[in-house]
């Protein structure tokens, strides 16, 4: 038997719940949230669709009772709120930062051995926060922003290679931001062959730049952030650990030297399988995209450094 939980019955909980139901990556998930009925509401929804959409999986959802998440497998965290306007960078991490503390906390009670995937914003300094105010080895801390960004990122090269957009392949390293991260032209393939055998630097770079913006351009359209593709993200994460696939998702992992950095959460490429993060790949980059990624290693350590010194850990 195998459990999820998702910490969170907003857009991006509920959305993430409903597909790792419709997929059946796990036997039961529990959707938690602190509005009372929320949760309970949402998880009824989704097994509504049971019988339409043909899956097994069990849906519960409580209001705060943490012991109904015992046994997860995997917790995947989506509260803490956005940032709202006239809130300040700072004041933002202190609010999702004591939040997310004190659900990994609950978490941790009944769930000792749980892989936990981090979605609360800002997603690399909450895995950074969750990494070391937990005392955890890093293989059990996953930021999902890289699965996004990299969804996000083959989306514009499809639209601009009219093709399918499981015929490419590409991936965004660095922080989740629009100027943070990476997208890693030297990788994007278009079946098997570089972008650039079929598109112009000129047409790349706006492939790069629609993918750096995709976040605000959603949010533009939709008047709130976007919810569908960050909770299959978080859900296809989760996936890969309790299906072992040991699939290639780019994803904030604690680096221990790797592309010559240490003490920060940052994504990168990560083997994920039934361990969390079983591997983090070192790969040969260009020399200006390791320069983007420096620049990115600097934003992600200013934004770290506020929560150090909140001293929460």
């Amino acid at each position: 038997m195998s459990k999820v939980t998702v910490v969170g019955a907003g857009n991006v909980g509920a959305t993430c719940a409903n597909v790792l139901a419709v997929n059946e990556v796990a036997n039961q998930v529990c959707l938690i949230d602190i509005k009372e009925g929320l949760a309970e509401g949402k998880a009824m929804d989704i097994m509504q669709t049971a019988q339409l959409m043909g899956f097994d999986t069990i849906v519960e959802g409580v209001t705060n009772d943490y012991s109904s998440t015992a046994g997860s497998d995997v917790v995947i965290i989506t509260s803490g709120l956005p940032r709202k306007p006239g809130m300040t960078r700072e004041e933002l991490i202190g609010v999702n930062a004591g939040i997310v503390k004190s659900v990994c906390d609950q978490i941790l009670k009944y769930s000792p051995d749980a892989i936990l995937v981090v979605v609360s914003n800002p997603m690399d300094t909450m895995a950074y926060l969750t990494l070391h105010a937990l005392g955890l080895p890093r293989n059990r801390v996953i930021g999902m922003g890289g699965a996004l960004d990299s969804a996000r990122l083959k989306y514009f090269m499809s639209k601009a290679l009219k093709c399918n957009a499981n015929d490419v392949d590409g991936f965004v390293i660095g922080g989740h931001g629009d100027t943070t991260m990476v997208p890693l032209t030297s990788c994007m393939t278009y079946k098997g062959m570089n972008i650039s055998n079929f598109l112009s630097k000129e047409e790349i770079e706006e492939v790069v730049k629609s993918t750096m913006v995709g976040g605000a351009t959603l949010t533009g359209l939709l008047g709130t952030s976007a919810w569908m593709a960050p909770g299959a993200a978080a859900a296809s994460v989760a996936e890969s650990i309790i299906k072992d696939q040991k699939k290639m998702i780019p994803c904030s992992a604690s680096l221990e030297g790797e592309y010559g950095m240490k003490d920060i959460t940052i994504g990168v490429p990560c083997i994920i399988g039934k361990n969390g993060i079983e591997k983090v790949l070192e790969l040969n980059i260009s020399q200006e995209e390791m320069e983007k990624f420096r620049a990115s290693e600097a934003a992600v350590r200013k934004t770290t450094e506020v929560l150090k010194e909140m001293k929460l850990f």
